[in-house]
């Protein structure tokens, strides 16, 4: 109980990963303007107007930041469970090639093995296309230096690789190593990773509404500016501690929204990409450990 209340009390006090760094300007210019407005009225100047509190009713603001928020979570959480898709999709894709598909020659199980890394290299590139970042040595190693050299001319990587793994399945059915079943089910896993390519870019390439963004931050500093007018009179000295204090709370609200919509880049909220593609590697070479015990062209001979 006393290591979870000193979890806690660590969680509530972290800097890394909160909107502190974001908005502490922005907090800070507000407790100063309080500030002045408590100087102003401690002077006798007439800078006490509580009826300005009706101009922005909390509630619609609420509702407005509340909405916000919750269109960045539900882009946040797309695009988690779009990733999930991927690792699923590679890992039965992999599975299937590495059972599946027969070994008539002694080149094939090293096609295979290609073929398996070229699944990890789509998931690389996917990563890469998504944070708008050139190939680089990550995919070097997952590939052929012909099919890299290549990759780099392509404007959609990802989608090349997909073509790359599509031609080898078919190339496998023409040389009678799948069936047709086969064929069709690996062809839908592929589809699916495709989707997800889009369904990425997606949300990537639709942001929040411009307007409705800048009517928030409108309203947002509006509400800021207008708050000391309502509080002096009750608060006095501390109006400047208290604008502060809501705006911190309103302004990191917004700011939070602003960090998760795109899930994508490198930020302590943005979802693990680089773990999430190492889990994979990972995977797909201890798969390439494991020995079919179906065949092998050598051992049937």
């Amino acid at each position: 109980m006393a290591n979870e209340r000193l979890q806690w009390f660590k969680v509530a006090l972290q800097i890394r990963g909160s909107v502190i760094t974001a908005v502490y300007l922005r907090v800070i210019g507000c407790g100063i303007f309080g500030v002045l407005v408590s100087v102003l009225y401690y002077f006798k100047v007439p800078v006490s107007q509580p009826i300005l509190g009706s101009v922005i009713p909390s509630i619609v603001l609420g509702l407005l930041l509340v909405f916000r928020t919750n269109t960045a979570y539900e882009r946040f959480w797309e695009g988690r469970k779009i990733w999930g898709s991927i690792v699923n999709t590679v890992r039965n894709l992999a599975r299937q090639i590495w059972v599946s598909v027969d070994e008539i020659s002694i080149e094939d199980k090293d096609h295979k093995i290609d073929t398996l890394n070229l699944l990890v290299a789509f998931a690389v590139s996917t990563k890469l296309h998504l944070r708008s970042e050139a190939i680089n040595s990550e995919l070097e190693e997952l590939m052929p230096t012909s099919r890299y050299i290549k990759l780099k001319l392509m404007n959609n990587p990802p989608l090349e690789i997909a073509f790359w793994i599509s031609d080898y399945l078919q190339q496998q059915y023409n040389r009678n190593c799948l069936n047709s079943y086969q064929l069709n089910s690996l062809q839908q896993l592929l589809n699916i990773l495709v989707d997800n390519l889009g369904s990425c870019e997606r949300i990537l390439k639709t942001p929040i509404p411009l307007a409705y963004a800048i009517h928030l931050k409108q309203l947002l500093l509006l509400y800021c500016l207008l708050l000391p007018f309502q509080i002096v009179e009750n608060l006095g000295w501390w109006t400047g501690f208290i604008s502060a204090l809501v705006s911190f709370t309103l302004l990191g609200i917004e700011a939070i929204g602003l960090e998760i919509e795109n899930p994508f880049g490198y930020d302590a909220n943005d979802l693990p990409l680089d773990n999430i593609c190492n889990t994979m590697k990972i995977n797909i070479n201890d798969l390439i450990s494991l020995t079919p015990s179906v065949h092998s062209y050598k051992e049937d001979i």
